[in-house]
């Protein structure tokens, strides 16, 4: 029993252009004879139609799921043959839209706690950190080349080791003091 586009309509909870506009988009087929298989146009509604664009939300039947081998999908003037099972691997759209906008929001909260400060550029980190340790390599072997002279005039002039200890800790002090600036 085929259904006018108006009868349709109504039993999709729609207005008759809404089905109108299905036919003539070749969401929705009609029969040979004008008319439309509800069982058939409903499938057909639920498969060609997306989740975004169905603004129908008060409808009183929801759409029915078939199973079919493949989808046939008007190409300008020819048939591509979509397979089943291309169709189940991929998510609908809402869950699809809703990973994105995730990933979305995540990139926006990573931008503004960048620019607010929180965060830092991790390669800028490591060569800053590489910078300041390959000065404090740099200063701290330079210790016994400067020292040595000093330490040999304060061993000879009076052997006790608290006064080496002080000349080692004050160049220390003053490398690390000239890295901290």
């Amino acid at each position: 029993m085929g259904l006018s586009i108006r009868a349709y309509a109504q039993h999709r909870g729609v207005s008759h252009t809404a089905v109108a506009k299905a036919i003539k988009a070749g969401r929705i087929s009609v029969e040979p004879d004008g008319k439309i298989d509800p069982a058939k146009a409903d499938a057909q509604w639920a498969r060609n139609t997306l989740p975004s664009q169905n603004l129908n939300t008060g409808a009183s039947k929801p759409a029915a799921k078939v199973a079919t081998t493949a989808v046939s999908t008007p190409v300008s003037t020819r048939e591509v043959q979509v397979p089943l099972e291309t169709r189940a691997a991929a998510p609908d759209y809402q869950t699809s839209r809703a990973i994105r906008e995730a990933y979305a929001a995540r990139l926006a909260k990573l931008e503004f706690e960048e620019r607010t400060g929180k965060l830092l550029n991790a390669d800028e980190v490591k060569v800053k950190h590489f910078n300041l340790a390959r000065l404090l390599r740099d200063r701290i072997q330079q210790i016994p080349r400067k020292l040595a002279p000093q330490i040999v005039a304060a061993v000879v002039a009076q052997p006790d080791q608290r006064v080496v200890e002080d000349l080692l800790m004050d160049a220390i002090r003053e490398a690390l003091e000239e890295l901290s600036r």
